[in-house]
């Protein structure tokens, strides 16, 4: 099957053509038709499937077919790095039609939010927004939503995770109850099935298998205590010189404290996390996607609101409390057809963390053996109770100032 086969708008297939898009995903080969066909959608799918074009495309074509009137479509975010991918992406596909996209997020000064205001009034096509930003925007009454077509919640769990429930529910009061819902969420818990149930009208779903990583990732995994980790991080990278790598740890402080860590390795990393001004966050970014940044540590805002190519390693520096989270940070590698390297640091207190993993995997991964020099490791025990007070005293046998990855 080709993009072809959904009989899109000509200037439509020109762009996929100019991109390099010819062959839809399993999402998109799913979703165009019913989207087309003005059903309610609630999918699941999670991030790396080509979610975001299952729904843009779509869209885009009915204003390329019908014309448009102001503010078509309202596309709702956790974050504002998703929001502007999304709206680079929407840029992208609508190079050969007359289609206005505009990013409206948090964080940006009194000018910035000028600017989001009056694309909001002006009535550009498509508007990418977080909540919080929005109902900021909406509370002044000025802004109308009479021509609104199409709303789209994308990764719905992440935002509700991060409290936007009642946000979208007033939202969602604005706005004129004859349109086409789209919800893409990577999970379906409960409260996901509630808010559908609230907002969609006998939508068609599509489940993908949401809990696998992509085969391509090499996934590897060592016991640690946490002295260890550093040293291990040293060995990796001097063993093997890696040109692109995202570090996930467990909280914001220990992010920052990670960056000033690989400096004294001699190792040259940024942290990435929301103390961080917006132009900040966004200069981080593009010297990442740009290769003149060749390690970014963060938080799981990363695992969800970034889309790079060519990251070969995925290092889980904390195993992540939420198993899901593990899929969704390893999945930042072997995007597409590519392959890539996925390493998990287990202390004595995460093991049953990492069982819980395991389980949704359906895989046990093989536990790597740590180089002689760091020492012995925890036994891998994930039903035996550990002792959160346990620590291990260990001295790191290595030398700072390690070749750098290249």
């Amino acid at each position: 099957m080709t993009f072809d086969d959904f009989y899109f708008e000509y200037p439509l297939l020109d762009g996929l053509d100019a991109m390099g898009f010819y062959t839809p995903t399993p999402i998109q080969e799913k979703a165009i038709p019913i989207i087309l066909d003005h059903y309610d959608l609630i999918a699941c799918a999670q991030t790396g499937t080509g979610k975001t074009a299952a729904y843009v495309l779509p869209i885009l074509n009915k204003i390329a077919a019908k014309g448009h009137k102001g503010l078509n479509t309202l596309i709702l975010v956790p974050t504002r790095e998703l929001a502007q991918q999304i709206d680079q992406q929407v840029q992208g596909f609508s190079y050969y039609i007359d289609v206005s996209s505009t990013a409206i997020f948090g964080g940006g000064d009194g000018h910035i939010y000028e600017q989001q205001r009056k694309a909001l009034l002006k009535g550009a096509d498509i508007i990418i927004s977080t909540p919080g930003r929005l109902i900021s925007q909406l509370v002044t009454g000025e802004i109308k939503f009479n021509h609104l077509e199409h709303l789209v919640l994308d990764e719905a769990d992440k935002m509700l995770d991060m409290g936007f429930y009642e946000d979208i529910v007033k939202i969602i009061g604005y706005l004129p109850k004859d349109r086409q819902t789209l919800m893409f969420s990577a999970t379906m818990p409960p409260k996901i099935r509630t808010l559908a149930n609230k907002i969609l009208h006998e939508p068609e779903q599509i489940s993908l298998s949401i809990s696998k990583p992509a085969a391509g990732i090499n996934q590897l995994a060592y016991m640690t205590y946490d002295g260890q980790k550093l040293p291990l991080i040293h060995h990796l990278f001097k063993e093997t010189s890696y040109q692109s790598v995202i570090i996930f740890a467990s909280t914001k402080e220990k992010v920052k404290n990670l960056q000033f860590e690989f400096k004294q390795l001699g190792l040259k990393a940024k942290s990435f996390h929301s103390d961080l001004e917006q132009k900040d966050r966004e200069d981080i970014m593009n010297e990442f996607k740009n290769k003149k940044l060749n390690i970014i540590i963060g938080t799981d805002i990363l695992s969800r609101g970034i889309d790079v190519d060519g990251v070969d390693l995925v290092v889980n520096f904390d195993v992540p409390p939420d198993p899901e989270d593990y899929v969704h940070r390893i999945g930042r590698t072997a995007r597409g057809e590519s392959t890539g390297t996925a390493i998990t640091f287990i202390n004595e207190k995460d093991q049953r963390r990492f069982h819980h993993i395991e389980q949704l995997i359906e895989r046990v991964l093989e536990k790597s053996a740590l180089p002689e020099h760091l020492g012995a490791a925890p036994e891998y025990q994930p039903e035996k109770k550990q002792s959160s007070g346990f620590k291990k005293k260990f001295k790191p046998n290595f030398k700072r100032n390690p070749k750098k990855p290249s």
